[in-house]
């Protein structure tokens, strides 16, 4: 369990890929690039085997975006996207409808 306060700790908001590119040597890594609104960022995410780059591009996904940045095959992952876990298989959320880049998720 978490208290309220760490919960509150996270920011989460929405981001627009902008680009996805495989990483080469890997058969899971996604390179994704983000707009925020404000700023873009680079995440890598481990979807490639459920999302094809083309799949994914201009659509809207939740991001961690005060996660500390950490090296992925070199590349540095500048935040986390959310999604389900579904038997082992990424599923990405959505806003129900489109949102400004950088929109606050509470």
């Amino acid at each position: 369990m978490i208290t309220f306060d760490d919960f509150k700790k996270l920011d989460i908001r929405i981001g627009r890929i902008l680009s996805a590119e495989k990483v080469e040597g890997t058969e899971k890594l996604l390179r994704l690039e983000i707009d925020l609104g404000t700023e873009q960022r680079q995440v890598v995410a481990g979807i490639a085997e459920s999302y094809q780059p083309d799949q994914i591009v201009g659509k809207e996904i939740p991001l961690l975006v005060n996660l500390e940045p950490r090296k992925i095959r070199g590349i540095e992952s500048q935040g986390m996207i959310l999604a389900v876990d579904l038997e082992g298989n990424p599923v990405l959320l959505h806003p129900e409808r489109e949102v400004p880049p950088g929109s606050l998720v509470r």
